[in-house]
């Protein structure tokens, strides 16, 4: 590895539902024109390009980015779920640290439909069978629906019942986030929400209520990172670090119960690696910005992050350490959850939002002093992406 990557612009659109929102390649074109102006550069000063988006023909990414400028550079799709636009950041950051590229472009979109997630492939092997039949395994008695709502549902469940906590913990983990995107101009959501109305919203699959799920939503976001070289050529002034970054994939154990399914084990393993090449731990976190998609899964990854021990998430929420004032400020943007979850470009929008802090940037959400930031980000069949982002 030759030079660190360092994040020198952010940018993106604000997430709509869907219906009201700008074609994909409008919306993923005002990003990366408005990250490209982030950073101070043009985009003929860019070597390559990773597009990130699931809901899309071949080659969408040139669509979009043609849209901004037809340079003739490397222009790759990536498709990795919900963890799509992290890994889309994860192949710039390396092709970049390898000395292969100075400036990459990463970006994602998604154009979403109303509803719960579906497979469009219908006619051959499904990603998730492997977890739809081991769900049956661990879960004879649940019933059938969508994968996401099934295997979430059955780890909140299963959390509950390993660790005696109160289902509260999840509605009160559904108040704070929305709490949060109030101060957030991008956020799909922007009103509170009471812990009655989240605990006695309808319940969407046994162990979720519908305040307790990441709605559809369109969107993108775009970053752009460079070498430490193309920093100083060009005099940037506001780069932020990527001082380590991890992905991990399932392993035989990822079956063994219902919170390895929806990811815990592949979050514990790259959040460990993390620490470890960065030298930087959990305790020393400022920021951080999770995978929300149904908030059980925020308080299971509070523990695979090691922000705190096995069980001792529920003491966490109701000490108001997930917030500000507490020992962590996590998804300031309003998660997943509130902020919305277009699946190509979560990933990036997480580090746009990040950065933002790490920069003093964020406005009314601002987390004073913040140097330290970290993001986490799964998607199912499966990949887990953990960044820990520092100031220069």
């Amino acid at each position: 590895m030759t030079s660190k990557a360092n994040v020198i612009g952010v940018s993106m659109v604000k997430f709509e539902k869907p219906g009201k929102n700008e074609p994909y390649e409008i919306m993923a074109s005002k990003a990366i024109t408005n990250a490209l102006k982030d950073a101070g550069i043009s985009l003929s000063d860019v070597n390559q390009a990773y597009a990130s988006y699931v809901y899309g023909d071949s080659t969408s990414g040139q669509t979009a980015l043609y849209r901004v400028g037809m340079t003739g550079i490397p222009i790759i799709n990536v498709n990795n779920n919900c963890s799509s636009g992290s890994t889309a950041l994860y192949l710039a950051r390396q092709a970049v640290e390898s000395g292969a590229e100075e400036c990459v472009l990463a970006f994602g979109f998604e154009e979403m439909k109303p509803g719960a997630l579906s497979e469009n492939w219908t006619d051959r092997m499904s990603p998730f069978q492997w977890i739809y039949d081991q769900f049956e395994t661990l879960n004879p008695e649940l019933p059938d629906g969508p994968v996401a709502l099934k295997v979430f549902g059955a780890a909140a469940i299963e959390y509950l019942e390993k660790y005696g906590a109160s289902p509260d913990i999840f509605g009160k983990v559904a108040v704070k986030s929305r709490k949060h995107a109030v101060n957030n101009p991008y956020s799909l959501f922007n009103k509170e929400i009471t812990l009655d109305e989240v605990m006695q919203s309808p319940e969407v699959y046994p162990g979720l209520n519908r305040l307790m799920a990441c709605p559809p939503t369109c969107g993108a976001a775009a970053v752009v990172v460079c070498s430490d070289d193309f920093a100083k050529k060009h005099n940037i002034q506001n780069a932020v670090k990527i001082t380590a970054q991890s992905m991990t994939t399932d392993k035989p154990d990822s079956k063994e119960n219902n919170m390895q399914l929806v990811g815990l084990k592949m979050t514990e393993e790259a959040a460990k690696e993390v620490y470890e090449k960065s030298g930087v731990g959990p305790e020393d976190v400022d920021v951080v910005e999770l995978h929300d998609c149904f908030t059980p899964n925020e308080v299971i990854t509070y523990e695979g992050l090691g922000l705190v021990g096995e069980g001792e998430a529920e003491k966490l929420i109701y000490d108001e350490d997930n917030t500000y004032g507490g020992k962590f400020v996590v998804n300031p943007s309003g998660g997943l959850m509130s902020k919305g979850h277009p699946l190509g470009a979560t990933g990036l929008a997480q580090c746009t939002e990040l950065v933002w802090h790490l920069r003093g940037e964020a406005g009314k959400r601002q987390v004073e002093g913040a140097k330290v930031g970290l993001q986490h980000n799964v998607g199912l069949g499966g990949a887990c992406i953990v960044t820990m982002y520092q100031t220069v």
